[in-house]
């Protein structure tokens, strides 16, 4: 489908084509929380398509497009998806749409909605998917000569991380503070982090239940993913790196994770599937997949001071992971572990090979040695107070791009 088809315009470049059709809660003036599509510059209020019965064919309860998350609707499952992302094609498209006749109840301008959080997320789990962002990390905290721990190529690193503490796109960051040891010191010091970092990351939300003592395969594994975010998963290096290295599954994680707030669904992304890295070793069996598994899914980060102007300081590709999505929800399950609708899985912060498309200031600045340069003058080797950092994501093939807009996210001093 051409964007020009779309009877609701759609600006050139935009992030939210006719291809993609992400889903959002979201609230205007007094109406209460709801689900919406984004398709423009506009929000596409499901409640009040469901309630025109322009869905009954569907047989979707209105009910469950009027709730503060996408949970109930998810876990109708990936037929009912597909359907409803078909219909919303047709309704979107047709020269003579009834929706058309309607549009002024059932469309908003973005500009006036608030986004609230899409999903209730109940377990959050962040891996260490990058080749190259672990390799950075091993040549800055151990040794360079074997910067991979033992484990790195045979399964995909990860740890569980802190759900309540995920927020929406526009949350503000509060500075965290804990246990840091100087330089040259054994002794821990209590404080304001000072070495604040972000983490490019993208994350997938789960779209079907298991049972306790399943597992998921990697031939299995699409059917219980419903889409993805842009994921921003602040860290503390300071505090992390006297906690533990490298994850830093505590305090120096636990403050602050951002998603932007349009899902993504797989099947926009499905055009846009690439082959991953080759595997070296070979991995074993339950983690062996067939086909592409990857995405190419350009990111970006930029940095702006307060009254600056941003600037791009990494530009990296969803492709580099070494690690694919089915392979770390297969691994995740293994031993039993059931996961629920709603559960988000991160990828660990994705870099590239240079330090240009690096995910993370630790690397671009090489802990903090090689500052890096903004527009107007300044210089930044961590986040200073009234930071603001933005991710943005998109891919494009031909004529079709699905974007993600933006996770924008501004730090505020320690209190």
């Amino acid at each position: 489908m051409e964007n020009k088809q779309c009877w609701v315009d759609i600006p050139e470049n935009s992030d939210f084509t006719i291809h993609n059709l992400p889903y959002g809660i979201f609230t205007v003036g007094r109406k209460t929380a709801r689900a919406g599509v984004a398709i423009g510059e506009m929000v596409l209020d499901l409640y009040e398509v469901a309630n025109l019965g322009f869905f009954d064919e569907l047989k979707i309860a209105k009910a469950v497009f009027k709730k503060d998350s996408l949970n109930d609707f998810i876990a109708l499952g990936k037929a009912t998806w597909s359907a409803l992302r078909t219909t919303l094609q047709k309704l979107l498209t047709a020269k003579n749409s009834p929706l058309k006749k309607v549009a002024d109840k059932v469309l908003v301008a973005q500009a006036e909605v608030t986004m609230l959080m899409p999903v209730q997320v109940g377990d959050y789990t962040d891996f260490y998917s990058s080749i190259e962002h672990a390799t950075n990390l091993g040549c800055l905290f151990r040794d360079p000569k074997n910067a991979l721990l033992p484990n790195w190529r045979h399964l995909p690193v990860g740890y569980h991380g802190r759900a309540s503490s995920i927020c929406v796109s526009g949350t503000e960051i509060r500075r965290p503070k804990g246990q840091q040891i100087p330089k040259d010191s054994t002794q821990p010091v209590f404080g304001p982090s000072k070495l604040l970092d972000i983490e490019l990351e993208m994350a997938f939300v789960i779209g079907k239940n298991t049972e306790m003592g399943s597992s998921v395969t990697t031939d299995t594994a699409a059917d219980h993913i419903f889409g993805m975010v842009i994921f921003n998963d602040w860290s503390a290096r300071d505090i992390q790196k006297w906690e533990y290295i490298p994850l830093g599954p505590f305090l120096g994680k636990s403050f602050a994770s951002s998603i932007s707030p349009w899902i993504v669904t797989m099947e926009a992304l499905a055009p846009f599937k690439v082959a991953g890295p080759k595997q070296e070793p070979e991995v074993l069996p339950y983690l062996q997949y067939q086909g592409k598994q990857n995405y190419n899914i350009k990111l970006e980060v930029a940095l702006q001071p307060e009254g600056a102007k941003e600037t791009v300081i990494s530009k990296s590709n969803f492709r580099y992971m070494y690690w694919n999505m089915h392979q770390q929800l297969a691994h995740h399950t293994v031993n039993g572990c059931n996961v629920k609708v709603g559960d988000m899985m991160a990828s660990g912060t994705i870099s590239g090979k240079t330090n240009k498309s690096y995910g993370s200031m630790l690397e671009m600045t090489w802990a903090g040695k090689n500052p890096i340069k903004l527009k107007g003058g300044d210089t930044r080797k961590f986040l200073q107070d009234h930071d603001t950092v933005i991710m943005r994501a998109h891919a494009k093939k031909g004529d079709i791009r699905v974007g993600f807009g933006e996770v924008v996210g501004k730090i505020l001093p320690a209190v």
